[in-house]
């Protein structure tokens, strides 16, 4: 008798497909970004675990570090005083150099043998090259030995783990070519610090060490290696600034449209950085009436001779309140003045927006008044006592006077800029130093507050260098200082001509704010 089964047991079980992995992804494409993710990551793991090195420079202990950045460059930790960011190269990579410590017995060597200070700059390029050649054999295995462990543990297959780590080790060396092919020896010239304001003018050097002394990149690094040996020199407080006796330092202030804080940081700079005049290129006011002509009150007592030209938010009751002060200079029409051993002259805006009852002239109003502008710096060459600087609010009437000045002053437009005109005539516009006063709260994100510190050589009146200072904003508390050098005045630069030739075209600008 045959016995039937049922159907039930002639069923065989089917195998449960397997997991899928990275490896079985069916498009090549997705394999292949799989793969880029596990590199990139294992090496950013592998460069956070191992990636540094610890090395002396000079009289200091530093730590070197490689970070993956968008934008490259160096950032040189000086805790707790704050950073130098340097434009030193475009990659991938960043260089992080901690200052962690003063060694006392190698300082102490340098006090007591002063000689050897005039090899500080060998011993100190030594030590950063045997640093980085360290930093970048440590950075090779560390992303190697990052990737390929990340490769194993994804994929789990010895092939593609190496794969990921030679990926890796290529990815690196091309940072470095590109790095090396970028590298700027010069980004050490203008450097930013961010961090404490008060220290940063020792931080970063006076023009005219910069000038004469950084030629070479060996020569700029145990400049700035100095500067810090003297900043942890002193444990109680931060070192003064010592300012260049051969160098005249004019404030230029602009926009501050009825920010009382304005005062105070002015007043600051003005003693931190023995500031010998200040130039306010305008719209000091918001309304300019009568009313808040009280807020003007505190200009005398900033310790500086006070340039001042009316801008379009200043009225011509402003500028008769403020030609009745004291150690205040009041420039319109072509007016020229010597102060602090520079002469300037100037121009009020010949518009004034917040009267509604009259048209506005527009450009037009803004190029006759430049022009008329620099008739007057015609006529003072003439007689014999040409004029330094120039001073206009509106960036459209300042570019008239290009070819008759060196260097002309302007605000308006309340952000910085920096612009070397068709004949010669650098022209330098300021930011709002009132963090564009009462408008500030308008916005979302508040204005910074902006100064400039202009460094003028006492003997030529030219423009060697200045320093562009940024404030955070409505209740913000950031600092940053950027120091920057004409082209003619950076190592291997050549002499800008004695005097600028003939005024150029002017260019249309943004619309009155």
């Amino acid at each position: 008798m045959v016995r039937v089964l049922p159907a039930a047991r002639h069923r065989t079980k089917r195998p449960r497909p397997a997991p899928l992995t990275l490896d079985d992804q069916p498009s090549p494409w997705l394999r292949a970004c799989g793969l880029i993710a596990v590199v990139l990551l294992g090496a950013w793991l592998g460069l956070l675990v191992v990636g540094d090195v610890r090395a002396p420079v000079g009289p200091m202990d530093t730590t070197m570090t490689l970070r993956p950045s968008l934008t490259g460059g160096t950032k040189i930790n000086v805790s707790p005083l704050g950073a130098l960011h340097l434009d030193s190269h475009i990659a991938p990579v960043r260089l992080d150099v901690n200052v962690d410590q003063l060694d006392p017995d190698r300082a102490q060597a340098l006090v007591d043998h002063p000689e050897r200070i005039s090899g500080l700059q060998d011993e100190v390029a030594r030590d950063v090259e045997h640093g980085t050649l360290d930093l970048a054999l440590r950075s090779c295995v560390a992303v190697v030995i990052g990737a390929t462990a990340l490769g194993l543990a994804v994929y789990r297959r010895p092939r593609r783990a190496l794969a990921a780590g030679g990926l890796a080790l290529a990815l690196l060396t091309a940072c470095g070519v590109t790095a090396y092919a970028t590298w700027n020896p010069k980004s050490v010239l203008e450097p930013k610090f961010s961090g404490l304001l008060s220290s940063a003018p020792s931080l970063v050097g006076n023009a005219r060490n910069i000038v004469t002394e950084f030629d070479v990149y060996q020569k700029e690094l145990a400049r700035l290696v100095t500067n810090v040996t003297k900043l942890y020199d002193v444990t109680s407080t931060l070192p003064a600034y010592q300012p260049d006796p051969t160098t005249i330092r004019v404030l230029h202030v602009s926009d501050i449209h009825l920010n009382p804080a304005s005062w105070k940081i002015i007043g600051s700079l003005v003693q931190q950085y023995k500031v010998d005049v200040i130039v306010d290129s305008g719209d000091t006011m918001d309304h300019g009436t009568a009313a808040e002509n009280g807020f003007l009150d505190p200009i005398p007592d900033l310790g500086a001779p006070y340039v001042w030209v009316r801008g379009n938010h200043d009225s011509t009751t402003t500028q008769d309140y403020l030609e009745h002060m004291k150690n205040v200079h009041v420039l319109d029409a072509g007016r020229a003045v010597s102060v602090a051993g520079l002469r300037f002259a100037g121009t009020g805006d010949p518009q004034y927006t917040p009267d509604r009852a009259v048209e506005p002239g527009g450009d037009a109003a803004e190029e006759l008044a430049g022009a008329r502008l620099a008739t007057a710096l015609r006529d003072q060459k003439a007689k014999g006592t040409p004029v330094d600087i120039a001073i206009a609010h509106e960036p459209v009437a300042a570019r008239q006077t290009d070819g008759e000045v060196p260097l002309v002053l302007a605000g308006h437009i309340h952000h910085e800029a920096t612009e070397l005109l068709p004949y010669g005539t650098r022209l330098r516009v300021e930011g709002s130093t009132g963090g564009s006063g009462l408008r500030a709260v308008e916005g979302k994100h508040p204005d910074p507050i902006e100064a400039s510190i202009l460094y003028l050589d006492r003997g030529t009146h030219r423009l060697q260098a200045w320093d562009e200072i940024e404030l955070g904003g409505l209740g913000l508390t950031t600092a940053e200082v950027s120091r920057h050098l004409p082209k003619e005045n950076q190592p291997g630069g050549s002499p800008s001509p004695s005097s600028p030739s003939a005024p150029a075209p002017s260019s249309p600008s943004p619309s009155r704010p």
